[in-house]
C-alpha cells in the first residue's frame, strides 16, 4: 500500500459516521444506499457522499443492478495496515520470547545441575 492510499484509508476510517457505515455494510452486506441512508440523520446525497470516499479508499464496493447500488464492506486495505505494522513486530517479539525461554531454561538447568553436584 502506497502512503496516498494509507492517507485515504486513514482519512476515511477518521470520520465517526463512516465507521458506523462500515459496521452496517459487514452487518448487511450488499445493502442498498437508501437502505443506508435510513440509519442516518442525513439526506442520501450525503450518504452517497461519505461513501464514495469509503470506496476511494477501497473499504466499500459497490455492485449496480438497474437503479440500485448494493455495497459491500472490504476488509483487505484493513488487513494491509494490520500487516504493516504488526508483521515487523510480531517477528520482534517472536524472537525475543525465544531468547527468554532460552535463558529462562538454561537458568533451570544451571540450577539443577548445582543441587545434583
Amino acid at each position: 500500500m502506497n502512503e496516498e492510499a494509507l492517507d485515504r484509508l486513514l482519512s476515511a476510517m477518521a470520520h465517526s459516521g463512516r465507521r458506523r457505515m462500515l459496521d452496517l455494510l459487514i452487518a448487511a452486506p450488499g445493502i442498498s444506499i437508501k437502505a443506508l441512508a435510513s440509519h442516518f440523520d442525513m439526506s442520501r446525497v450525503a450518504v452517497l457522499k461519505h461513501v464514495q470516499v469509503l470506496e476511494a479508499a477501497q473499504l466499500v464496493l459497490s455492485r449496480k443492478e438497474g437503479r440500485t447500488r448494493h455495497l459491500f464492506f472490504n476488509a483487505v486495505p484493513i488487513q494491509q495496515i494490520h500487516d504493516r505494522w504488526t508483521d515487523r513486530y510480531s517477528a520482534f517479539w517472536s524472537e525475543r520470547m525465544i531468547d527468554l525461554k532460552q535463558r529462562v531454561e538454561g537458568r533451570a538447568n544451571e540450577q539443577e545441575n548445582h543441587k545434583s553436584a
